[in-house]
């Protein structure tokens, strides 16, 4: 039986990827050169360092990987690259890089340098693929206490880029309840900063993240955007609120546990249903073994779904961005001129595209 839409198709309608943590980017063969070039002694080889038995063991290898960045060249490089693999992979058009500032400080590179090295590599990279990008401040609650996240904002503010336009919160929600930043996200409010963070992670239990996490980020940290959400299913009051406030949700169609992978598509298919604004994103693409271009597929082989749902994800992307105005009119026109085309190409009818 034929497939309801092509993974070609799938793969080169445009995207803009909202969720994406550029530590988990690095190649693996770019973090081996990167360690021997700086004498780090890495725990395997290349071919085998993407590989943790849970997700503590893929926290620890994030902060590896983070630890090869030591000039802003080599944040210039992990840019470039990634948005070089997602252009290719996927048809990226847009990116939004959580980036986690102290990750970086003990390897002796301080905040404005880090940002310059990646604003160089989003100018390099806008050049040379014509694709956007903007940079998102994260709080890892795994690792900063409330005090410290304030002091991230502050930097963030005092060092202010246009390129850096949000902060985020990530690592173990366990480890840090949405409420205890509290201040740091005031903050970043009363400077004009959007704000996310991960919220109802399926990697935890419903006891470690349950979904009254949404409400609190909602109304207590004032977020503009959600990343992943998915433990919300567990709560009809939750998501039906969810349903109501309209914001944009960044699920990611793989994840870092394999035991979870089944059951993702699932609960992306159920956050869709449910009338969620959703976008189609990868977290960590490269430790995970994954891009833009295969999470679309995955999704629809999994949940049988047809070109409409594609385009409509597609367009989202633009939509939950943290673009300008302008900005994100110029992509709709770039996106619908590509969606037509491709498909005509494959025969696929076009009059569920979204205006």
């Amino acid at each position: 039986m034929a497939k309801a839409v092509a993974d070609d198709y799938l793969r080169r309608i445009p995207k803009a990827e909202l969720h994406c943590h550029l530590a988990g980017t690095l190649r693996a063969t770019t973090v081996a050169e990167l360690a021997k070039r700086y004498g780090m002694t890495l725990p395997r080889p290349a071919e085998t360092l993407y590989q943790w038995p849970d997700f503590d063991g893929f926290l620890e290898i994030l902060r590896i990987a983070a630890a090869v960045l030591r000039t802003p060249a080599d944040f210039t490089r992990a840019v470039y690259e990634y948005i070089e693999d997602a252009v290719r992979d996927g048809n990226l058009k847009h990116v939004e890089f959580f980036f986690n500032p102290d990750y970086f400080y003990p390897n002796g590179i301080d905040y404005p340098s880090q940002v310059a090295g990646m604003v160089e590599g989003l100018r390099q990279a806008k050049e040379r693929f014509g694709v956007s990008g903007l940079l998102i401040c994260c709080i890892d609650r795994s690792t900063n206490t409330p005090s410290q996240a304030v002091e991230i904002v502050e930097t963030a503010i005092a060092h202010r880029r246009d390129q850096v336009v949000g902060i985020g919160l990530d690592g173990a929600e366990r480890a840090g309840p949405p409420a205890t930043f509290a201040e740091a996200y005031a903050l970043a409010r009363r400077a004009g900063l959007h704000r996310t963070a991960h919220c109802c992670e399926d990697n935890q239990t419903l006891a470690e993240a349950p979904p009254t996490n949404y409400l609190i980020c909602r109304d207590v940290l004032h977020c503009d955007r959600i990343d992943h959400g998915y433990n919300m299913l567990a709560s009809d009051f939750v998501m039906a609120e969810a349903r109501r406030d309209g914001l944009y949700f960044t699920p990611c169609a793989w994840t870092s546990l394999l035991h979870n992978r089944p059951h993702r598509p699932r609960r992306i298919r159920r956050m869709v249903e449910a009338g969620l604004n959703v976008t189609i994103n990868t977290d960590d693409p490269a430790m995970f073994g994954t891009n833009l271009g295969h999470g679309f597929t995955t999704l629809f082989e999994s949940n049988g779904w047809g070109p409409d749902k594609a385009r409509t994800f597609s367009l989202n992307s633009i939509e939950g961005s943290w673009l300008d105005e302008s900005a994100k009119a110029a992509l709709r026109k770039t996106f619908r001129r590509e969606i037509a085309a491709l498909d005509k190409e494959f025969g696929y009818e076009t009059a569920a595209l979204p205006v």
